[in-house]
Parts: C-alpha cells; structure tokens; sequence
C-alpha cells in the first residue's frame, strides 16, 4: 500500500510509525504539513493509498480528507477532544489514557473511528514525554496496524465516535490548557507541583518564579530536604537547583527565561548570579542509585560481576559537563573488580548527542561546540579502550546523531525493542565521536556511509540486521530491564569473559593506525563546520534550538512516484542535493580489519 505520513514534524512517533510500515513492505512518504495549499499539492503529487497522521497539528484541508481517506492518530481515549489532551490526563491524574485512530472530518477530533487503545496511567505521574514515546506511541502504532488492515478491506466502515463507548473516564471535549490552568505556588504540596511540571515538559513549561526571575520550569524530580521557605533556593547540583515547596522540596533541572527569546537549558545556566551564596549539593557516581529523591544524572552500582552505570541527560542531550560525569563515573565503573559493565541511558533517550541549546546560549557558541564535541570523545574513547571488563551498551531510549556513535565501541549493543535510532548528522557538522573508527567495524565501510549519506531513521530491529546492534529486548521497559540483567549476567561467566577481554585486547593491538589518527581527521572536518560554518551549522542549530519551522519536506521523505520499500541498505539517492554531501567515511589511511 502507498501510505502517506502527513505530519506536523517528523517526529518520534512519526518515525516510528514509519519505519514499521516500510519494514511490512508498504511504500511510505512522508509530507510536512506547512500550511493547506502545500498540503493539497504534496497530497496531490504523492497520490497514496492511505493518509495517516501521527502527529497533525494543523487542519486537514478539505479537498483532502474529501477524496483521499485520512485517519488521525489522536493521543486521547475514545471521547477526549482538544489539542492539550496528554496535558490534562497528567493533569488531572487520569486513572486510564488511550489513543484514537479516527477519520479527518471538518471538525477537530469528531471523525468516525478506525480503532482505539487504552492503557492504564503511571502512579506517579510521568513527563508528558515519557508518557508520548511510552505507552502513547506503542497503542498509536497498534492502532496504525489496525487502520492499514481495514484500509485493504473495501467493506469497512468506520464507527461513529458517538456509537463508541469510552473506556478512560473522564474523557471528553477540553479547550486548549492554558498557563492559568498550569500555575501554582510554591506553598502547595511537591507532589502537586511536580504534576503541573510535568504535565507542561518538554513543552511549553509552566510560567513561575525562580530566584526572583520569571522562568518557565521544566525537568521536575523530587527532593529529599524540608522546612526551607517555599520558593526559596536551598541548593544546586549537576545543573539543577532545589527549591523548597510547602512539604517538601522539588528539583527543577532545567528553566527557560520568560523574556522573549528566552531558550531552555540548564537551571543553574539561566540563574547565573542569581546562585551566589547557594550552596552546592555533591554527589559522585557511586551514590545510591535506588534513592528516587536523589538528583544524580550519572549512578553507579553493583550486583555481583557486573557493574551498572546508569545516565539519563534531559532530553539526551550533553555539555561538556554532562560528558565529564558520564567520564568520570565510566573510570570509576572501569576500576572495579567486575567483569561485566553496562553503560544505560535513560528510557526517553540513550543519547542525542552534543547539547545544541547549551551551544547556542553560551557566550561563545563555537568554543562550546568545541568543548562538547572532544569531552564527549572522551567518553568514547573509554568504551572502546575499556578491556578490563566486558562492556555492554544499553539502549533503552531513542538516540540521534553522537548519540548513536557514542556507544559503538561497546563489545555488545543491547536495545529495546521499539526504539528509533537515527545514525547519521544532520545539522551541518561532519561529526566526531570516533565513528570513523567503530561504525564501520560495526556494519562495514559501504553501510556505513550510506547510513549517514541516507539520513534516514531505522528501528531497532533494522540495526540489528545491519550489524548496527547485537540484541534486541523487550518493549516494555520492566520486561527489558530483567532481559538486560539476564544477558549481563549471561556474558559474565568466568571463562566467556576472559576469553572475550582478550580477543578484544589482541584486535585493538592489531589495529595498524592509533584512535588518534581518526579523531585527528574528524576533529578537522568539525573545525571547518563549527569555526568558519561551511555547512551552515550556526543557522540549523538556531533553527532546531528555536524550533524553527522547515522549508519544505526533505526530499529523502517524499514518496517516490515508482517508490518501492525501501531499506537502509539502499543506494544512495540520486536526489540528494549539496547540502546532504559530506566527506567520505573512509579515511585516507587504509583501515585494518
């Protein structure tokens, strides 16, 4: 089947949505909805069989939904209509949410229905995005599967939503929620607050005062201090600060200014002066990682022979900073007497890579480029020297550009099954990370440079066919964590991982050119793209950091009049114009095997 993804950015669920379609064998496009008049015509010029939208925030124009069928993936239960509805059910703590497939009528959300799921809400309640690329997108994608399946069948036909019972109470038509809905003071409960924060993250942040600025709050966790005047700032740690409420206290990792072009990033960044006399909160990576009300983005511990090392950055995204934690808790992970070492991230995301935000609102954006693009090199250089253990790369989240090379060097690559990985750079930097060096190692010098030629995203399950990655878990992330401790468990037989340790030892001692040599080459490559900006990486960072809309769909999206299923491993496509070229991958020294 042609099947158009008509989407308001590509985003995780979109991606998603469109790597298990192409991997069933339909032909998928995708169209970024501009405004009606391009939609019309990219609908038009695609001519498909099917137009689904996982995620549409504009109006499906008529003379689409009209004549080609269209069905909206809408992240509310049978019911629920309005744009904010993962806002109000972490809101008004929904005892059960769900996802509704329905057809594009004139109206928002009051189309017949194609298919629903529900699933029960999180006790505690969750980041909006935790819940959007949790249990949102897996019921959006079951639903998806359900519509392309009715789509073959010419007998069906949709149910009208009011012949269809609701399964989540309290589903029904909500406005828009507006900051007045989000506000609260910093005299209420924690538990109340940390609701309202993250009910509004990653988007659009709930408005308050922070160290006597107008901030919007985002990045919410726990605290363990009391008995500090509410709203008051009683610490800071790794980038947060810990403000008191009226029960508690809650860490705040992350604040965006009010005043107009004001950009999010770290809280202790935008407080500047505002700290002096705040008293800093240490913690090292060996704290209790089981301590919920601990702020702590790196934790180590130990069961047995293998050792945790677990990270979870907002939104994956690393600072120098962040890179020298994670840096710091790998040696100190490395010197144990283990003989297995998990590196995990975080379940939204293993890693997105250097953190464009911290990039673009530092004094001096190039030198922190810089600095971010060789500590992170760092980390990697770690992982793929580290022969006293054997080293498993967890990827229980999503992960993009540095994110994905950053573990490469691991010897195995355990992921979770559903994830999206997105091997390539697509910001105007060459990129680093020692990719040069692991990923072909990993998929072969060919697929390696169509991978980051193609600037294409691909399941976990395309990865392991590539070699990309070794195991593939479970979904659901408790299945995936015993599946996890399992394996570890697995590889850290005496015998297995001497053997493995050694093997590793004798291949990089074989290898005829340093890791030097290949971070030399990236690292020259970055410098023309971050100091003289040949590949326009000032202008895309600016547009990703203040989420600017994109001109026009890439054309490596569109769907292809002839467009067969296409896989990763595909030639490179002949439409791909300057802006996609880069140097090769292959270095101009011949590279071992």
């Amino acid at each position: 089947m042609r099947i158009l993804l008509l989407v308001s950015a590509f985003n995780g669920l979109s991606q998603r949505v469109w790597c298990a379609l192409r991997e069933a064998g339909h032909d998928v496009g995708v169209l970024l909805a501009a405004n009606g008049r391009e939609i019309v015509d990219g609908v038009h010029a695609a001519a498909p069989d099917l137009i689904i939208c996982p995620y549409l925030t504009e109006r499906v124009p008529a003379q689409v939904w009209q004549r080609w069928r269209t069905v909206i993936i809408h992240p509310g239960p049978v019911g629920d209509r309005g744009p904010s509805s993962l806002d109000w059910a972490i809101s008004d703590g929904a005892p059960a949410w769900g996802v509704t497939a329905l057809q594009a009528v004139e109206e928002f959300d009051a189309g017949p229905i194609w298919a629903t799921r529900t699933f029960p809400m999180p006790a505690a309640p969750p980041r909006k995005s935790a819940l959007y690329l949790g249990p949102v997108s897996d019921a959006a994608l079951e639903c998806v599967f359900e519509v392309v399946a009715k789509a073959s069948d010419p007998s069906f036909v949709p149910v009208p939503a009011e012949n269809t019972p609701t399964e989540a109470p309290g589903a029904r038509p909500r406005p828009p929620i507006r900051q007045r809905d989000r506000a609260f003071g910093w005299a209420e409960p924690s538990e109340s607050i940390l609701r309202r924060v993250r009910a509004a993250d990653g988007s659009p942040g709930v408005r308050t005062e922070v160290g006597g600025l107008e901030v919007y709050a985002y990045d919410a966790h726990l605290g363990l201090a009391r008995g500090g005047r509410p709203g008051s700032i009683l610490s800071r740690r790794q980038g947060a600060v810990l403000v008191a409420t009226g029960d508690g206290s809650l860490w705040i990792g992350h604040l965006r200014p009010a005043a107009e072009g004001g950009i999010k990033l770290p809280a202790t960044t935008v407080l500047g002066e505002r700290l002096r006399g705040v008293p800093h909160s240490p913690a090292g990576p060996q704290a209790d990682p089981e301590a919920p009300s601990a702020y702590r983005q790196v934790r180590y511990r130990r069961t047995g022979a293998v050792g945790w090392l677990h990270f979870d950055f907002y939104n994956g995204a690393m600072a120098a900073g962040h890179s020298r934690r994670l840096l710091a808790g790998l040696r100190h992970a490395v010197a144990q007497d283990t003989r297995v070492l998990v590196l995990r991230g975080g379940t939204e995301a293993f890693s997105n890579g250097i953190h464009l935000n911290a990039i673009e609102g530092a004094a001096d954006p190039a030198g922190a480029a810089w600095a971010g693009i060789r500590a992170i090199n760092e980390v990697c250089r770690e992982i793929i020297t580290c022969t006293r253990q054997i080293v498993v790369a967890a990827y229980a989240g999503n992960a993009g550009a540095g994110g994905v090379m950053l573990g490469l060097g691991a010897d195995i690559i355990a992921a979770r099954d559903g994830i999206v990985l997105n091997p390539y750079y697509d910001i105007g930097l060459f990129g680093s990370e020692l990719h040069t060096f692991t990923l072909p190692r990993r998929v072969g010098t060919d697929s390696a440079q169509r991978l980051i030629d193609d600037k294409l995203p691909i399941s976990a399950g395309q990865a392991a066919r590539l070699g990309l990655v070794d195991e593939v878990g479970p979904r659901h992330p408790e299945a995936y964590a015993q599946w996890l401790a399992a394996l570890a468990d697995h590889h850290s037989d005496v015998r297995t991982a001497r053997k493995r340790r050694a093997a590793k030892a004798k291949r990089l001692a074989a290898e005829r050119i340093p890791l030097e040599v290949y971070e030399t080459r990236e690292l020259a490559e970055m410098s023309r793209d971050i100091y003289t900006d040949r590949s326009g990486f000032a202008a895309a960072r600016r547009g990703f950091v203040r989420k600017t809309e994109p001109q026009g769909t890439p054309r490596r999206l569109i769907l292809a009049a002839n467009a067969g299923p296409a896989t990763a491993t595909r030639p490179r496509p002949t439409n791909a114009g300057p802006a996609e070229r880069r140097p090769a991958i292959r270095p101009a020294i011949p590279v071992s095997a």
